[in-house]
């Protein structure tokens, strides 16, 4: 499942102000020309997008019991700079089930963010693993 693609400009203020939310000292992102982006900038894509650009929810699971377990971004090229415009589009990945020692199965779903130039060319993916806990875990369960 896919969801609507969505529109992200990179912008110059942005960049600065993602920089220095993140206590970054690295002058690569604080330049007055066109810095490049952070590595994990493309995470304020959440910024530029509403419900029907993420797959349906109930795809993924029971929001009450979501966990956000990792996240990861690979490049195909250097982070995007300052000026450029980003088409985003995120589709479920992986999926697959795990037994839990506390709270019953657990399922994991990747969902991965492809940003393309808009003339097509890939030039990052972000992907998240969600965990959905089959039940909610209570005070003194088990932990073997």
């Amino acid at each position: 499942m896919t969801g609507a693609p969505f529109t992200m400009d990179v912008e110059l203020g942005k960049i600065r102000e993602f920089a220095h939310a993140t206590k970054s000292s690295n002058p690569d992102y604080l330049k007055t020309d066109v810095p490049v982006s952070p590595a994990t900038f493309l995470a304020s894509a959440a910024f530029w997008t509403g419900p029907e650009n993420t797959p349906p929810l109930d795809e993924i699971g029971d929001v009450a019991r979501i966990l956000h377990g990792e996240q990861e971004f690979v490049f195909h090229g250097e982070p995007p700079r300052a000026g450029t415009r980003l088409v985003g589009q995120t589709r479920i990945g992986a999926s697959y089930e795990k037994q839990g020692t506390r709270g019953g199965s657990m399922r994991f779903v990747e969902l991965v963010t492809e940003f393309r130039t808009p003339e097509g060319r890939l030039v990052a993916e972000s992907k998240s693993t969600a965990i959905v806990t089959g039940q909610v875990p209570t005070e003194g369960s088990a932990t073997s």
